[in-house]
Formats: C-alpha cells, structure tokens, sequence
C-alpha cells in the first residue's frame, strides 16, 4: 500500500478496498520498522493517528466523506499542532506542546486527515541539510551516509522512503524544493501569501512560506487544494479565490513559452544535473513548448541579499524564546540577564546563533543602511527580474541544486559553501514567486531535480507542467532499494 500515490488511497477509501484505520497502521508500521535508518520522524502520534482513523471510518460510513478523508499525512515540526509535540528541531522548544492548531494543520483536520507525527527538521528551519536538528540529522533514504536537504529534510524523506503518503513542509530559501531535489520527490513553493502562516514557527516572515511534499504533482494539488486560501488571522494571507489546482493538470503545453536563464547553467553546475534537466526540457519541447533562452542578471545576488534579511528578520522573530513564558529555562539562573543569557545560550544550536548574531549586526545603528537597507534595494532588482522575464516567458525552468546530496558532515565546518546549496532557489522566495521541484534523473545512484518557475499566484500552470512531463517519466515512481 505504501506504493500508491494520495490519489490512489483516496479512491481506495473511496471504494471501500480498506479503511483508514488499516493504512494508517501500514505507515504506522513502517514508520516503526525504518525510521532509525533515517531518522526522518521525530514525534509518533501513533493512538492519535488510530483514534482519528476510527473517526474517518466511522464519516465515511455515515455519508461524510471529503476528497481526501482518511489520507495519512506527515507535518513538518514548525507547525504548532494542538496538544501535541512541536519543537522544531530544537532544544529550546522540546516540551513545547501547543495550545492552539496551525491554520495548515487544522485544514488537514478539517479535511480528516490523518496527521502520524512530525517530521524531523533543521532547527528553527535555518539549514540546508537538515544536520542542524537537535534531535540529529536526518538521512537520505537512497544513501544514509548522505544528507538528505533542509529545512524540510525530514518530510523529504519520509516521502521518498513512503513512511508517509505526503508531507508538509516549509520554504524560506528553497526548504521544500532542495530536499525535494536530494530525495527525488515533488515539492511545491506557492507563492507568498497563497498558503496562511498562522501557527507556523516563524524563521523569516516575509520569506517563509508553507507548502506540499508529495510523490507526484497530482497528489501536490490534491495537497494545495486543502491548504490554499485566505486566512483572516494572517495578515499577510493573499485575500485571492482558490482555484481547484486538479482540474487543469491535463491541460496540454503546446505554445507554452519556457525560459531558460542563463545564469543558472555556468560555472558550478554539475555537468550530469545539467545534461538531466537539458534532457528534461527537450521532454516538454516534445509535448509542444517552446525553449526560450533568458537573462535574470541580478540572480548572482541573491545569497548575500537572502543572508542580510532572513538573518535579520530571525533576529526579531526568535527574540521571544527568553527562557520566561515557555522554551527552554536555565537552572538556577542568578539574575534576569543570566536567565536570559544561559536560557538562550543552552537552548539554540550554533547555526540559530550565528544566525541571530549576523542579523541583529545587520540592523545594529550604523549598519542598518549600509547592509539591510541595501539588501531591501537588491530583492527589489531580483523581483524585477523576473517580472520582466515572465513578459517574455510563461514558465522558468532551471536546476534545483547544483550538485546531488553531498555526505553527512562534508559541509558542516564551512557555512559559506553550505549557503551554496540554495543558489538556484534563495532568488524565487526574495521575489515571492511559486517554484516546483520534481525528479529528473540521477546522478549515479542519487535523485536530480529540476526547478520550475512562475509568475504569482501561477502555481496551476507550474503544477501542469510538471503533471505533464510525469505523465512522460516514471523518476517520480523510483523508491530508494532498502523501503521498497
């Protein structure tokens, strides 16, 4: 059962074939037979899960049964989940238990989904290889000596390894699509706004966005179909209707226009990523697109923008865990300042303080112009960028990463050529534009993963394209050998 994608269990239930109570025990099961390889799931709510099976059964029975009731799911640890564990991934949050539900999360409930747990993740979701997780780092499924990406490393994979039909996860510089990428699985960005934030942990506010990690891009709709939509209690929700994102999936590309930026093929690509997504754009030019070669010249500016103002923005936002109100509290502590100091110091790891300490640097008097004010002026010129790019084009096509998952630990000592992982992804989340990760290959015995681009709000359009070019491949049916 674990082979089959949401839409098939969907129909399954539908059908009566089994209950939601025996799948969700099949994942359940599989969670605890593999998870110690991967570490990919940190919190079972494993009599959480069964009771709320009963539940969907019993809906189901009775003649009350929404599209996806009794589909499990997996939730990253950034959304506050009522009752439950949430911690993400850290120290300083590792009894934390919620009084309230995530809009996310509560959608999922709404729906009668079946939440298994929480997925594993970069503390505080700054990291891109999910080594960062107080809880240890999380390993790819398709080699464990090998990280699997991050933030959302942990929903990646649990996806790939099928511990869990789907899963949530979160992207402030590419946190779903590069370990989407790494594990060969579907991730989707939706654009700012399009996805509510309330209830999910905040990293950086005008950067974090939440989103679908699936097998393919019909159960990633499926998925975005619940999510979407306007929240009141998110004042930066997009007060924009939701489109049904399944209906148009089979929509054909013929005369789509597909940009192929320059910048995102030089120097640093790996040779094998670039000849599997070449190859992958000939697939659509195929189906009928047209390949269009474009300039997104400020794109080589997005690191050092993107390392200014989501360290700056972490700064404000991670003030709150003081060691006074909830987190982690010092013993004994001998004066406010120390409460404070050694509160802080016990319950961040050393990715989370450096990045407070650069951000609150950024926006200390007399830097505040030289850098944060400078950065702003630069994510301004990136978005131009692609504003005039999609007068041009319908569709960005563009690598993921620019190599496959590197080894555990191989980047650990040097930040720098860490923040190097999200070269191809930080520009489309400074912009606030939806991206698409899906497989395209491998590299040797590891997954490829080409990135799709598109104008806001345009998260139809990318998931037909990428629905379309599954419809040709089978990279997105590949499970690692060892959870087959």
């Amino acid at each position: 059962m674990h082979e089959l994608t949401v839409a098939e269990i969907a129909a399954d239930l539908a059908s009566g074939k089994y209950s939601s109570k025996e799948i969700t025990q099949h994942f359940l099961d599989r969670i605890k037979t593999h998870n110690d390889a991967i570490n990919a799931v940190i919190h079972l709510d494993e009599d959480g899960a069964l009771a709320r099976a009963q539940e969907a059964d019993k809906q189901r029975s009775d003649g009350n049964a929404q599209a996806l009731t009794g589909v499990p799911i997996l939730h990253k640890d950034i959304f506050c989940t009522q009752g439950t564990l949430t911690t993400c991934g850290s120290k300083m949050l590792a009894n934390f238990r919620p009084p309230y539900e995530s809009s996310v999360t509560q959608r999922c409930l709404e729906q009668q989904m079946i939440p298994l747990g929480k997925a594993n993740m970069d503390e505080f979701a700054m990291g891109s290889s999910n080594e960062t997780s107080f809880f240890g780092p999380c390993k790819n499924p398709w080699d464990t000596e090998r990280v699997p990406g991050g933030s959302s490393g942990g929903s990646a994979a649990a996806v790939a390894a099928r511990l869990a039909p789907i899963a949530t996860g979160t992207d402030t510089g590419g946190s779903i699509r590069q370990p989407a990428s790494l594990c060969g699985i579907t991730g989707l960005k939706p654009t700012y706004g399009r996805v509510s934030r309330w209830g999910m942990i905040a990293f950086a506010s005008s950067l974090d966005q939440a989103g679908p990690m699936a097998q393919d891009c019909a159960d990633a709709a499926l998925l975005l179909n619940v999510i979407a939509g306007y929240d009141e209690k998110d004042s930066t929700s997009a007060d924009k209707a939701r489109p049904n994102y399944s209906e148009t999936l089979g929509d054909p590309i013929k005369g789509l226009k597909i940009g192929i930026p320059k910048e995102y093929f030089a120097q640093g690509l790996d040779a094998n990523i670039e000849a599997a997504i070449q190859a992958a754009a000939k697939t659509l030019e195929a189906q009928g697109a047209t390949l269009v070669d474009i300039s997104l010249p400020t794109s080589n500016l997005a690191i050092p923008a993107y390392y200014v103002i989501a360290p700056a923005e972490c700064s404000s936002n991670l003030s709150r865990f003081d060691g006074v109100r909830f987190g982690h509290r010092c013993d004994n502590p001998e004066s406010i300042n120390d409460l404070y100091e050694r509160s802080r110091g016990e319950g961040f790891g050393s990715e989370v303080k450096r990045r407070i300490l650069t951000g609150t640097y950024a926006l200390s008097a007399g830097y505040y112009d030289a850098y944060y004010l400078k950065a702003q002026k630069i994510r301004r010129l990136i978005k131009q960028d692609f504003m005039d790019a999609f007068n041009q084009v319908d569709v960005i096509l563009a690598p993921t990463t620019p190599s496959a998952a590197f080894k555990l630990g191989e980047k650990q000592e040097n930040p720098i050529e860490m923040y190097q992982s999200d070269i191809y992804t930080i520009a489309t989340n400074l912009a606030g534009i939806p991206g698409l990760s899906i497989p395209v290959g491998f590299d040797g015995h590891m997954p490829i993963g080409m990135q799709l681009l598109g104008n806001h709000f345009c998260e139809q359009r990318l998931l037909n394209v990428g629905h379309q070019y599954q419809r040709e491949t089978d990279w997105h049916k590949k499970i690692p050998e060892a959870f087959v």
